[in-house]
């Protein structure tokens, strides 16, 4: 029996999926799972995580301030959904940070613990978790706080090579570099519909990151993410880990054809870089539109999508 592309980079890559469906997880047996706003959003129109919502609303009814029942909803939805999935895969699991405390680093911190421990008390102890964060500066020094006090973060929307550095010189235990996101604004500026994935400004963009990573020796783990395509997926054989998507899972699981390893931490460029403060950090960001304009966007989406879940968990609470 031939061999399909998911077993092979299985070989070289920790696959993690990209998903709240438990039947997909279940299926692929991923190592890890990952969770953001969007994926809850689509997750509690599952049967499985129906009740939850009625739980939720409950919560949302009970709570003395607007404020405080916005978060036990939110927090509980998460949390109990990140529970059930960590029975199904053996590793971590990714659970997303309001994304409306993007720029509050303390604020941030704070709401890390309760989710923290949210989890303690379903039973999942938090270092099976990993606390997904923007990677705005305040997000980064949220993340760097967090791991000194063993909570590990995954710092995610990351579109830039400043960003990188930053989250590395923070000691964050992961990145989630966004492949596809990348891929449509240059496609979009370029004027074309499709960049052939050796081209790939996303691609390359992670690659650069794995190396500079590995050349000096930095622990924290490259997790590809938001790929909009199986050939992203390959050019990036050998990543520490790539979060993919079930469509994108069930398309490699049916490929018999052969996957070169294209990454190796022992094969890398060296890029010597000085260490970031705020002010570089800033203006480097600055000085890359489609990072700037990716990393207001995707925090703009998961509020708008948090903000569509309370929607509905209000019109629950108040029927």
């Amino acid at each position: 029996m031939s061999t399909s592309k998911l077993e092979q980079l299985q070989q070289f890559t920790e696959v993690v999926a990209d998903t709240g469906d438990i039947d997909a997880i279940e299926r692929f047996k991923p190592q890890d799972a990952t969770t953001n706003p969007s994926l809850i959003l689509k997750a509690v129109d599952l049967p499985a995580f129906q009740p939850l919502m009625h739980t939720a609303a409950e919560l949302y009814r009970k709570a003395d301030s607007r404020e405080s029942a916005e978060a036990a909803a939110l927090d509980f939805l998460s949390t109990a959904i990140g529970a059930d999935i960590s029975k199904r895969v053996p590793g971590y699991v990714s659970t997303e940070v309001d994304a409306r405390l993007s720029f509050r680093t303390e604020a941030t911190v704070e709401r890390v613990k309760s989710l923290a421990d949210a989890y303690a008390n379903l039973g999942v102890s938090p270092d099976r978790i990993l606390f997904k964060i923007a990677s705005t500066w305040e997000g980064i020094r949220a993340a760097e706080q967090l791991e000194k006090e063993g909570l590990r973060c995954n710092l995610t929307l990351l579109f830039s090579f400043a960003q990188a550095v930053a989250c590395a010189q923070a000691g964050v235990t992961l990145i989630s570099p966004f492949v596809g996101r990348i891929y449509d604004w240059y496609c979009q500026h370029r004027g074309v519909d499709h960049i052939p994935a050796e081209e790939d400004p996303g691609v390359l963009s992670v690659r650069r990151i794995y190396h500079y990573y590995k050349s000096h020796g930095y622990a924290t783990i490259v997790m590809g993410a938001s790929f909009r395509n199986t050939g992203e997926i390959e050019a990036l054989a050998g990543c520490d880990k790539l979060t993919i998507s079930p469509a994108l899972l069930e398309q490699l699981s049916q490929d018999t054809g052969t996957l070169e390893r294209r990454l190796m931490p022992n094969n890398v460029q060296k890029e010597t870089v000085l260490p970031l403060d705020e002010a570089d950090f800033r203006w480097q960001l600055n000085e890359d539109a489609m990072a700037t304009e990716k990393l207001a966007e995707g925090i703009r989406k998961f509020a708008a999508d948090q903000n569509t879940l309370l929607d509905r968990i209000r019109s629950l609470a108040s029927a």
